[in-house]
């Protein structure tokens, strides 16, 4: 081989090495994934609710509740803006109650709270985290997704709608009153 042959090969390698430095191999070990790539959220304690995008303060957020959206609707979330794929976290401890895709929504995660009395909605998700199913039992703090644009979010518009359904424990993952979050997140205080 003459040095152009060496070149290129060397290109070749350096590209593949660079390429797989790049990638993340999820691993089958670890049912959800801790958001580690930021600093470790405060785990709330009872009665709690932590911000669910890792790395975004509660300062950060304001109230979008009521706020027109298509159709002449009223928007019941709150809207967590974040660079795509940044990771979404559980809210609260409960268990992961539906995985629905939607029109509206488009992926989206239900987890019902360890208590039965609260359902926490998230949308417009890139992705969901490693291991997530319904069923799966979270912890404040795991990552169950990924901040996106999916649904009627709009392209680039990269944010995770948070919701708060206060439920009654034969209610379906549909039913519910609706709650604006948006004072429970400043404060961090879910009501008694």
């Amino acid at each position: 081989m003459n040095r152009l042959g060496w070149f290129i090969l060397g290109i070749i390698v350096l590209a593949g090495a660079a390429f797989l430095a790049m990638t993340s191999f999820g691993t089958a070990t670890a049912p959800v994934e801790r958001a580690a790539a930021r600093p470790a959220p405060s785990v709330p304690l009872p009665g709690e609710l932590m911000i669910p995008v890792a790395g975004v303060g509660r300062s950060a957020i304001s109230d979008s509740w009521g706020d027109t959206r298509s159709e002449g609707r009223g928007h019941h979330g709150t809207d967590i803006a974040a660079p795509a794929r940044t990771p979404v976290v559980a809210a609260a401890a409960g268990t992961i109650e539906k995985l629905f895709q939607s029109e509206r929504g488009g992926t989206t995660l239900y987890v019902r709270s360890a208590d039965g009395r609260w359902r926490h909605y998230y949308a417009h998700l890139a992705g969901y985290a490693a291991g997530v199913r319904e069923g799966l039992r979270v912890q404040a703090g795991d990552r169950i997704g990924y901040v996106g644009d999916t649904g009627d979010a709009g392209a680039g518009n990269y944010h995770l709608h948070f919701g708060l359904t206060r439920v009654t424990p034969g209610q379906r993952w549909w039913e519910g009153e609706e709650i604006n979050p948006y004072p429970l997140l400043a404060t961090g205080r879910m009501p008694e």
